[in-house]
């Protein structure tokens, strides 16, 4: 199921003005045009903005999510009509071929159980054309980025037009070995109210992913870092032969 951030409908809604600078994926865009990718499978494509940065520079895009709400944002930006938009997960694909697939942001780690994230890896790998490549970042477990997930770092107050000032912030809740939870706190000034959203990510080692992938039968190509988090978090590039 999917977190209340991105399933709940108000919530799914207020994803991009609480979170508007996506230069993050500034590198996957690089990386679609050195890969020479045309057809480009968006997993956890959320409210859209990758899918359609890519659709914008001509590619044909396939965006999947399990979070109905975020699917329904993304279906009503303009230009979403350029992208073909499927509510579920890479586990149930209908029949593709791509010449890249993508899990941008927090997509890899917010598949944290271990069937789940297997059966990503063999959608992604049944979606790719031979020779196709799957890309995804992960954060680096020693960093431990968790422990900046703090009110006192995190909260801020957004004004969003047609809604008012949003307070947020964001507190972990328990770190129980690779598995870190935590809490984001939305409270809406206009009328008081307060709703939360519980999450729970997958610090993965490099070195147990490339195991998953070995065992999916990929070739790992590339680890590579991000220009904008250098030593934070992993890029994996990985072909399908």
């Amino acid at each position: 199921m999917a977190d209340d951030c991105f399933a709940h409908p108000l919530l799914a809604a207020l994803y991009d003005p609480l979170d508007p600078d996506r230069s993050d994926l500034d590198a996957y865009l690089r990386m679609a045009e050195e890969f020479d990718a045309h057809r480009v499978l968006d997993i956890g494509c959320g409210t859209g903005v990758f899918a359609l940065l890519l659709a914008e520079r001509g590619k044909e895009v396939v965006g999947v999510d399990p979070a109905r709400a975020s699917v329904d944002v993304a279906r009503a930006k303009p230009g979403a009509e350029r992208v073909r938009w499927i509510y579920g997960d890479a586990t149930r694909l209908p029949p593709l071929r791509v010449d890249l697939a993508t899990m941008t942001a927090n997509v890899a780690q917010a598949i944290a159980e271990p069937e789940d994230w297997h059966g990503t890896l063999r959608g992604a790998h049944e979606a790719l054309r031979p020779g196709g490549r799957l890309v995804f970042e992960t954060r680096v477990p020693g960093r431990r980025a968790w422990e900046e997930w703090t009110r006192e770092q995190s909260h801020r107050v957004t004004d969003v037009h047609g809604i008012g000032a949003v307070e947020t912030w964001v507190q972990v809740t328990e770190v129980t070995g690779p598995l870190v939870s935590f809490r984001w706190t939305y409270r809406f000034a206009a009328d008081g109210r307060t709703l939360t959203s519980d999450s729970t990510l997958r610090f993965r080692e490099r070195e147990e992913i490339q195991a998953d992938l070995d065992a999916q039968g990929y070739v790992l190509e590339d680890v590579r870092e991000p220009p904008d988090r250098p030593g934070r978090e992993y890029v994996f590039v990985a072909r399908r032969p």
